[in-house]
């Protein structure tokens, strides 16, 4: 099976530089008309040039390929507008969106700071519901659409020095869980990677790093050139094709290995259901709640989790 994105078109925030501008490239390489959108800022959300943009759309014509830059904002309603503007006013429809612009500012959570933090959730969180809530309509009317959401293992599992930027990244998960169930029935398949990859934004996380985290680190040169941006590219390309029948779901790109992570929820201790157990009876059975050993299900969404549980007789500690 040969991937193709002729006649698509498709936006890559934070397309400017590492996974963003390899992103661009790479859709264009296989036919696809590319909306490369950057500020042009610092790693840490500051400043703002156009060269990060320009730079990227030069080397996708170069190469034979059709791009145009974009400058503006994802943080705001209108920077994201302006953008999918751009590709409906240079290329006549959108059918994917790459949520990948965002910012990190390292501290302990002690130390982060009001504008650090919201720096943050708006670049991440904020821009991804920006701009996809601004390409939904032509999807819409299209009946054709994928959106990629950029998640992190550190909103996912954590990440000491992150507060920010996992709490930006854990609830872009929750967006994307939400928007992927609308959007199926409209044609609209979403999907969330969480990447792994040397980049600018990990060289402010060593700001913030004590002789643990450095000494537990030290384990990265280990996966060799895995770590580059070349090695997550292919499921993002996969996720945002045709091909890809996926929604719903998180990936995981580290080391070469791609993967599902998900959300599991054990067989837990099943109480009385016509009286409340006491503090006492779930530290009783706590070890039963967590205990992941019996086995666990996936919910498909919230709903589902009711199903799941009528289905287990009460006063059952069993496998759902």
């Amino acid at each position: 099976m040969s991937i193709s994105f002729e006649s698509r078109v498709v936006v890559v925030t934070g397309a400017g530089g590492a996974l963003g501008r390899v992103y661009a490239r790479e859709f264009a390489r296989r036919g696809a008309a590319v909306v490369v959108n950057d500020l042009g800022g610092t790693a840490r959300g500051t400043g703002s040039a156009p060269d990060a943009a320009d730079a990227v759309v030069a080397e996708i014509r170069a190469a034979g390929g059709k791009a145009v830059a974009s400058y503006d904002t994802v943080a705001t309603r209108e920077g994201s507008q302006r953008v999918i503007e751009a590709a409906l006013h240079s290329f006549g429809r959108i059918d994917v969106v790459i949520n990948n612009a965002g910012n990190i500012r390292s501290d302990w959570f002690g130390d982060v700071t009001e504008a650090d933090l919201r720096s943050q959730i708006d670049t991440h969180l904020m821009g991804s519901f920006f701009a996809t809530q601004a390409a939904w309509p032509a999807m819409v009317a299209q009946k054709y659409g994928r959106i990629l959401f950029t998640t992190s293992a550190a909103g996912m599992l954590g990440n000491r020095g992150q507060t920010g930027y996992g709490a930006a990244k854990g609830g872009i998960t929750g967006l994307m869980n939400v928007v992927s169930l609308e959007g199926r029935r409209l044609g609209i398949l979403c999907n969330a990677i969480q990447p792994n990859a040397h980049n600018r934004m990990g060289e402010d996380m060593a700001r913030v790093m004590d002789g643990e985290a450095i000494d537990r680190f030290s384990i990265v040169p280990g996966l060799g050139a895995s770590m580059t941006a070349d090695f997550t590219v292919p499921l993002a390309v996969y996720l945002a094709s045709e091909a890809c029948q996926s929604s719903h779901a998180v990936f995981s790109s580290l080391g070469g290995r791609f993967a599902r992570v998900f959300t599991g929820i054990t067989a837990g201790w099943q109480g009385d259901r016509d009286t409340p157990a006491t503090a006492e009876e779930v530290a009783e059975h706590f070890d039963d709640i967590g205990d992941t050993s019996r086995g666990f299900v996936v919910p498909d969404d919230l709903i589902n989790e009711y199903e799941l549980l009528l289905a287990q007789p009460a006063g059952q500690a069993g496998r759902p």
